[in-house]
């Protein structure tokens, strides 16, 4: 599962999610990708669900990327502990999620499966996103 090796702090605050994200929203490495239209927190379980239908839908043929990463520890106090006695224990990691935030970019495979397989992976995620092309992309008529 994805979260990371070693962290500054073992618990954060929990922040607020707002306006539209202002890094990590243009196509970067692929020529296809998938862009958040909602703000919400991605698990590690979630963003590895979407990125196995993406491999199996693709035959492992291209290349895809994950522009995102859970970096953020989410804290839980075990069931029926009363309220007070300081903040629970680190349960799972997330990744924070703006509106605009490419999630997965695809590369090596024809139009048509680059947008099934990222279909496929957005199906997987709790949130609406959006099929996006580069926009020098020219389909290849071999």
């Amino acid at each position: 599962m994805l979260q990371p090796k070693k962290t500054k702090y073992r618990k954060v605050q929990k922040a607020k999610m707002k306006g539209n994200s202002m890094r990590g929203n243009q196509l970067a490495f692929g020529s296809f990708g998938i862009k958040t239209l909602e703000e919400c927190w991605l698990t590690g379980r979630q963003i590895e669900a979407a990125r196995q239908a993406v491999t199996r839908k693709m035959k492992r043929e291209g290349q895809i990327w994950i522009r995102v990463f859970p970096d953020k520890p989410i804290t839980k106090k075990p069931a029926e502990v009363r309220m007070g006695k300081g903040k629970g224990a680190p349960e799972m990691f997330v990744a924070p999620i703006t509106p605009g935030r490419m999630l997965f970019e695809a590369e090596g495979v024809p139009l048509a499966l680059a947008k099934e397989a990222l279909r496929l992976a957005a199906q997987k995620l709790p949130v609406k996103t959006k099929f996006v092309v580069r926009r020098d992309y020219v389909e290849d008529s071999n």
